[in-house]
């Protein structure tokens, strides 16, 4: 029985390091595009800097889900 919860604190530290990849990088991403942007076109920052914020929100939903499981993952079983 303790190997199993082992494993199961393996694999929700796993979901929870893999599943936090992915926002970061494409929130990384989407921060210095518009950053970019901004410098090009002050007069687009608001713009800009609104749907910027928008879809890091969005983005970040992939990593709010990941902690979901790893929490049911750890207190489910």
């Amino acid at each position: 029985m303790e190997i199993a919860r082992g494993l199961v604190a393996l694999a929700a530290g796993l979901c929870m390091g893999i599943g936090a990849i992915g926002p970061a990088i494409g929130e990384g991403n989407a921060v210095g595009k518009a950053l970019e942007g901004m410098a090009r076109q002050p007069e687009a920052a608001g713009t800009l800097r609104t749907n910027m914020i928008l879809g890091c929100a969005i983005t970040e939903t992939t990593g709010i889900y990941s902690l979901v499981i790893a929490l049911l993952l750890l207190f489910a079983f």
